[in-house]
């Protein structure tokens, strides 16, 4: 379908949904790193109907993608091309029913995290240093401080690029290491996860033990994206960014964290391209000292200028 086609079709569903829909939207103001270019076309669906009617007729060669809270996310600086489906408000609700947290998937990790805490359910504490939302945590089997989303995980509610609807259970997810293989053009919708019972006093002062550890050992309040490399299988990519000589390394008005090395921070600048060649030079350095290939963590969109 030609582009002109395509504006059209969009312009046809712009008076069928109920959701809001942009053109050349501007994204930097959406992540955490506050750079990148425009999205061709911003969809903020009002539910999970809407959602599903807006994927059953949207132009099928449209390229969508979903956005949390952009924590985790570079996009770089030509934007996104096709769509970039942003959940609102309804699908960040939480509900909890016995053992049970079921969560939208736009609710913060954080969010989830409080709300198993007001009930009494532990196991679900490590949400509380995970930065983003249950939807990103479930794409990539998001964890922190010893825990990961599989260890909680009961079922989730996802939808394809066609609108169809998908009940997944634990053997769906095929869950690893910061990855899960369900399909790549998922949209996750909620997530059913499962806590047990324990004394809140002793829930929060786990809570409060990691929201410390991260207060020292982490750049918080900065433009970062998180971590930005996977750490090896049985090495700390910290460690070898640190044994690179990399701690402080920087390009443009992008830096290595000399808090924490395997953050990298944007102390001002307006384009992501600095912060993908940091990040570039750091591996490369890594290769060169250690052997070892590192894998970005960081999820990075768009095109390049």
């Amino acid at each position: 379908m030609n582009t002109e086609m395509k504006n059209i079709s969009i312009d046809k569903l712009m008076s069928r949904v109920r959701g809001k829909i942009q053109f050349n939207a501007p994204m930097a103001k959406f992540t955490w790193f506050r750079t990148g270019g425009n999205a061709d076309i911003l969809f903020t669906p009002e539910d999970e109907e809407d959602l599903c009617f807006f994927l059953k007729t949207c132009p099928s060669d449209l390229p969508v993608m979903p956005l949390g809270v952009g924590s985790n996310l570079l996009i770089r600086d030509g934007g996104i091309e096709g769509v970039v489906i942003r959940l609102g408000k309804k699908f960040s609700q939480i509900t909890i029913q016995g053992d049970t947290v079921t969560a939208g998937a736009g609710a913060p990790d954080i969010s989830v995290a409080n709300a198993a805490l007001k009930n009494g359910l532990s196991g679900l504490e490590f949400l509380r240093g995970v930065p983003g939302t249950i939807g990103g945590a479930l794409k990539m089997n998001a964890g922190a401080y010893g825990n990961e989303v599989k260890d909680i995980f009961k079922s989730a509610t996802a939808v394809d690029r066609s609108g169809k609807i998908y009940f997944l259970a634990t053997h769906d997810m095929h869950f690893s290491y910061r990855h899960s293989e369900v399909p790549e053009d998922f949209i996750f919708i909620n997530a059913t996860l499962i806590g047990r019972s324990k004394e809140k006093i002793k829930i929060k002062k786990r809570m409060d033990e990691i929201r410390e550890n991260r207060e020292k050992s982490q750049p918080l309040r900065q433009r970062t994206g998180g971590s930005t490399f996977k750490n090896p299988v049985g090495k700390s990519a910290w460690k070898l960014i640190e044994d690179a000589g990399c701690r402080g390394l920087t390009i443009g008005n992008v830096k290595v964290s000399e808090k924490h090395c395997n953050f990298l921070i944007n102390v001002g600048g307006v384009n992501s391209q600095n912060i993908e060649d940091l990040g570039e030079e750091v591996r490369r350095r890594v290769m060169n000292n250690s052997g070892v290939k590192l894998e970005w963590e960081i999820k990075r969109v768009g095109r390049k200028i």
